[in-house]
């Protein structure tokens, strides 16, 4: 191959995903987007919080399954609804938050929050599966292989298929989907029909327990939490939708299904077994080596389907922070760190207190994004809006938004896990944002009157 088609080669593949997808490459509709969404989100990141509500919190199968889902729906609704400027203008979303925060803003505050957001929930789900296959490849093959080399080595091959972008994740989860819904019904006949445990599958859903409000609420933050921090990068795969109706209501329902099947089997996990983890606690029931590998297929494939996703965003995120890399390196530099965070199990073991750490970042951020689009750009970017980040003078900082963002922290440490920390700072940084908002722009109002009575009293004069 020529010098020249190699470079030009190298330029398509650093500009891949980074200008406006065409209208003729936006095809995909509100199925697509939620067979996505489902194939995501039966994971083992997304096994943590409802397994969490039941080992931790004390709350019974049925308060961890309906907490958490009222928590995650909730970060979902307002994730979809952020998904809006992606089908739009077909634009990736850190661009598009560059109109609610200004340019530098996002390159300084949301996306480096979001690279970090990215970088813990690769390593989750690295970790995870990791364990999974240690575990399952000891069951099936009597083969103990070291943790690290499976992390290292599911970290570095992830990093490489983020390079392909979203349409290689999409064509790939189309095949992973089958696999996915027969290892989560094996799982399910598993639990169903098994007589080893003293309780059974129907026995543990309808057994009543205390109900323990504070735990019921914090453990819907936490989710919550986990969560909302898809408004700041939901538009990434909204860029190829049909329409904003296809993009919102399949990443709402996609996402509403498919966790709600995570929080159901990782909260029967952890009451009937007390593990985090259903993939590793359904193949204890079984000696079928068929089960067993269906189980452990369907484990790793939902774990590599999620990881493109999070080395995709994160990749995506740390460009807008660092244009210099380029896309190519940022993908490999993001790669890096993820697999060197990958070789740390407290990452999964301590997880209830590294999302309540990101929270404090993630929560007063996604709150900022979420009622600048809604209240002040009213569910739209404007033409207007994205010339201001084109045009000069560039809008580079959103003042409210960073003093939002020092109040919504400040609030967000200080309130006690017992009163839902994610729930408080939401609400606190969405009325102080309105606030300094409203009185930005009657100061802005204000100033052209000031100066007009200034002029006709001086000609008065």
């Amino acid at each position: 191959m020529s010098t020249a088609a190699t470079k030009k080669k190298q330029e398509l593949i650093e500009r891949f995903g980074l200008d406006p997808v065409p209208k003729e490459l936006r095809t995909s509709k509100w199925i697509d987007y939620t067979f996505i969404q489902i194939a995501f989100s039966v994971n083992a990141g997304n096994f943590l919080v409802p397994a969490m509500a039941v080992i931790e919190g004390g709350l019974s199968f049925q308060y961890a399954v309906l907490s958490t889902i009222l928590g995650a729906s909730l970060a979902f609704f307002f994730v979809a609804w952020l998904s809006l400027p992606g089908a739009t203008h077909g634009i990736p979303s850190q661009f598009a938050i560059r109109s609610i925060i200004g340019i530098k803003g996002a390159r300084f505050a949301a996306s480096p929050i979001r690279t970090i957001t990215s970088l813990y929930w690769f390593a989750v789900q690295t970790i995870g599966g990791s364990f999974v296959i240690s575990e399952l490849s000891y069951r099936l093959f009597s083969i103990e292989i070291p943790f690290l080399l499976i992390s290292i080595s599911l970290a570095a091959i992830m990093t490489l298929l983020a390079l392909i972008g979203f349409d290689a994740i999409k064509k790939a989860t189309k095949f992973f989907i089958p696999i996915l819904f027969i290892g989560q019904g094996i799982i399910l006949y598993l639990y169903i029909t098994t007589d080893t445990i003293e309780k059974t599958f129907f026995s543990i859903v309808a057994e009543p327990q205390a109900f323990s409000s504070l735990n019921f609420l914090f453990f819907a933050s936490l989710a919550f939490i986990q969560y909302i921090s898809g408004v700041s990068s939901s538009a990434d795969i909204a860029r190829y939708a049909k329409s904003e109706r296809h993009s919102f209501y399949g990443l709402l329902g996609g996402n509403i299904i498919g966790f709600s099947m995570a929080a159901l089997l990782a909260a029967y996990s952890a009451s009937a077994f007390n593990h985090i983890n259903p993939f590793v606690s359904a193949t204890q029931l079984t000696d079928s080596y068929l089960l067993i590998s269906l189980i452990t297929i369907s484990a790793l494939f939902s774990m590599v389907s999620i990881n493109m996703s999070n080395a995709y965003t994160g990749a995506f995120s740390l460009l807008n922070s660092i244009p210099n890399l380029g896309r190519v390196r940022s993908a490999l530099v993001f790669g890096g760190i993820a697999i060197i965070m990958s070789c740390f199990p407290t990452v999964v073991t301590e997880a209830k207190q590294f999302i309540s750490l990101l929270g404090g970042f993630v929560i007063p951020l996604s709150a900022v994004i979420v009622t600048d689009f809604i209240l002040f750009k009213k569910n739209q970017i404007s033409i207007k809006d994205l010339e201001r980040i084109i045009n000069p003078p560039l809008f580079q900082f959103n003042y409210s938004a960073f003093t939002t963002i020092l109040i919504g922290m400040i609030s967000y440490f200080i309130i006690s896990d017992h009163y839902s920390p994610g729930f408080c700072a939401f609400a606190i940084s969405v009325i102080v944002y309105f606030g300094c908002e409203r009185w930005r722009l009657w100061r802005k109002k204000e100033k052209p009157e000031q100066q007009q009575k200034e002029q006709k009293q001086e000609l008065s004069l």
